[in-house]
């Protein structure tokens, strides 16, 4: 199984809270168009397989591109790979991008998922995280997908908002479940550094988040989901049947994947490299047909601590047999060592050859897994 991600790294406007690599200068946009492409055709080695399972428009807000630009790029894919005949092709849309010309082009495009990054259906919430749509946005967003033919849609959604109560949430979940949308995302509001949300926190501007109740709205959120028939397959996903994404889930099974553009990361199964997050420095190095990017060649050591940290984020948890297979019998023995007084206090569940993170400590997965690591 292989993927490709394209990271598009413009948005209209910065998110109070995100840390992820993008320009809301979009006069060049044409220029690292054609940046993309010239890449594509320089790195499409790095995959063994030329056959794409998936492909995945990232961002920064891919949904600024228009359609000749995304012709462009998916002209080029095909020019260097083969899209399966069943290959999820994602693309994350911000709501205010949903219009009738937009939606027309995507569905007779092979895009066949859209990732719309909603994130509250509250206006006030939405003026805190500087988003660029409407609360009514939002809302009218999912039904006009919906008309257009867009049955596989996923919805991004954030928690522990500060200064929100538990009754302001579940009136976002009864929001969301109105659409019945086969697959929502829901990540707790973190405060990572140098953003504008971090600054406003500190000149008290906006109280602290507080991690009880973002811990509480995680397993409401649970609760409320999965009694609505929704599978919490991954600590942040769920899905309808049907409806995992395919993209994402390859990443945390470890398959290989290309990823295309600045700050874009790669991954072969031994190494990882990664693109310079500077949208100049990048453009100017492919027009002079060099790749720049730093790579990590991964330990055993780095390799087991990956693996134990996605699978203990997904519902099926770690194969056992798995990390006897590809590590050996000192790491299983290791990771079994570890494991024992986290079993003992109901942190993890060994069940037959499986080990688990149980419903009741899910919003700790990510510490928990790390206990696990060999260091």
């Amino acid at each position: 199984m292989s993927g490709l991600y394209i990271h598009i790294p413009f948005c209209r406007k910065a998110c109070s809270y995100c840390d992820f690599h993008f320009s809301t200068s979009t006069g060049y946009q044409g220029r690292m168009v054609d940046a993309l492409c010239a890449e594509i055709a320089l790195n499409h080695e790095y995959l063994e397989s030329k056959e794409l399972d998936t492909i995945y428009f990232g961002g920064g807000t891919p949904s600024v591109l228009i359609g000749t630009e995304l012709d462009k790029i998916f002209a080029t894919i095909k020019k260097y790979f083969t899209i399966k005949f069943d290959a999820e092709i994602t693309l994350e849309a911000n709501p205010d991008d949903l219009d009738d010309q937009k939606l027309t082009y995507w569905a007779q495009s092979p895009i066949n998922r859209l990732s719309i990054g909603i994130q509250s259906f509250d206006e006030e919430d939405l003026k805190l995280m500087n988003r660029s749509h409407t609360a009514e946005q939002a809302k009218e967003c999912v039904i006009r997908a919906q008309h257009y033919g867009f049955n596989n849609l996923s919805i991004d959604l954030i928690y522990g908002v500060p200064g929100r109560g538990e009754e302001h949430w579940e009136k976002q979940l009864e929001q969301a479940l109105t659409f019945k949308v086969p697959h929502i995302s829901a990540y707790a509001l973190t405060i990572e550094k140098e953003t504008m949300l971090e600054n406003w926190i500190k000149k008290g501007k906006v109280p602290p988040v507080d991690e009880r109740i973002a811990e509480r709205n995680f397993y409401f959120l649970a609760k409320i989901l999965e009694k609505a028939g929704y599978e919490h397959y991954e600590v942040s996903n769920f899905a309808m049947r049907g409806h995992k994404a395919k993209h994402n889930s390859s990443y945390w099974q470890g398959e290989p994947y290309l990823g295309i553009g600045p700050s874009a990361h790669s991954f072969d199964g031994d190494s990882r490299q990664w693109n310079v997050a500077n949208n100049h420095l990048y453009m100017s190095s492919i027009e002079a047909e060099e790749l720049n990017c730093e790579r990590e060649e991964l330990s055993v050591a780095d390799q087991f601590n990956e693996t134990v940290m996605t699978a203990l984020r997904r519902k099926e948890g770690i194969d056992l047999n798995t990390i006897d297979e590809k590590f050996g019998v000192d790491l299983s023995k290791h990771l079994m060592e570890e494991a024992a007084p986290l079993i003992k206090h109901g942190k993890l569940v060994q069940q037959g050859d499986r080990l688990y993170i149980p419903t009741p400590q899910r919003f700790f997965s990510d510490g928990i897994a790390s206990s696990l690591f060999y260091v």
